[in-house]
């Protein structure tokens, strides 16, 4: 069975069955997630905190990248395989291109995902015209830690939230064909998901986007400290990981997940 594509993303989106994404950077977990009928995997930059032991995901290399995402893609046969493109990888078009490249045809991936608004739309619109697809992300976002002073919710107030609407149609508009919403108030992410035709997937953004992500690690209970307020630990409920994370798809598909205490 070939792998499920773009088409079926946006056909989901527009028949309002949810899409259930995860991270994975290795072939075993990549294995697990398909088999327990998880849509979208993303090979995130997360890696560099949950793998490597990083205080953020800024030391991660495009060549960290390249390694976990083929992992990932041996691993699974049927489902979509979004990778990040790190910090500081896409500065320039050019350079986007080139590590884009990079991760579709040394890692396998069918998607590149790019973290800021506005700024990277002439990027999105020189990737996509070259037919690499692209995953939009927008609201907290961890490769600019450092000048968003911490992991804070994004768009609470009127000029934000605005700022992030605008954004996200003009990334749209852009050619990108999928959008994360990180950490961004329910009301806003329902917004932005009814205003753009191509799929929202949240995180920490409410129960009404398109699907929703989280760190497997995080729905395993795994997570060094405090685990996200929106996250939840899936593994506790069921005993196992299969089972764990196979909840985690029928809550994501039913709507029970995220519930309110789950969301800004």
């Amino acid at each position: 069975m070939a792998r499920l594509n773009l088409n079926s993303l946006q056909k989901m989106k527009a028949d309002n069955n949810k899409i259930a994404m995860l991270t994975a950077y290795d072939a075993s977990f990549s294995y697990a997630l398909e088999q327990a009928g998880v849509d979208v995997i993303l090979v995130g930059d997360s890696l560099g905190m949950v793998i490597q032991g990083q205080e953020s995901t800024l030391p991660v290399t495009v060549d960290n990248m390249v390694y976990h995402t083929a992992n990932v893609v041996r691993g699974c046969e049927q489902v979509f395989v979004i990778a990040d493109l790190p910090f500081m990888s896409y500065a320039n078009a050019d350079q986007a291109i080139s590590n884009a490249a990079r991760l579709m045809a040394e890692g396998g991936a069918q998607m590149v995902k790019l973290e800021g608004g506005a700024v990277i739309a002439d990027t999105i619109k020189q990737l996509t015209s070259r037919g690499i697809p692209v995953c939009a992300h927008l609201g907290l976002l961890p490769q600019s830690v450092h000048r968003l002073g911490g992991y804070r919710v994004q768009g609470r107030d009127d000029v934000s939230a605005q700022q992030l609407i605008d954004d996200a149609q003009t990334l749209q508009d852009a050619g990108a064909d999928i959008l994360v919403l990180e950490c961004v108030p329910a009301a806003l992410a329902q917004q932005i998901t009814q205003q753009l035709d191509i799929p929202v997937i949240g995180i920490g953004a409410g129960n009404d986007c398109d699907g929703q992500v989280l760190v497997i690690y995080d729905m395993l209970g795994l997570t060094p400290g405090k685990r996200p307020r929106f996250s939840h630990d899936f593994l506790a409920d069921t005993g196992s990981i299969p089972a764990a994370i196979s909840r985690y798809v029928d809550d994501v598909k039913s709507g029970a997940f995220p519930t309110q205490d789950q969301q800004y």
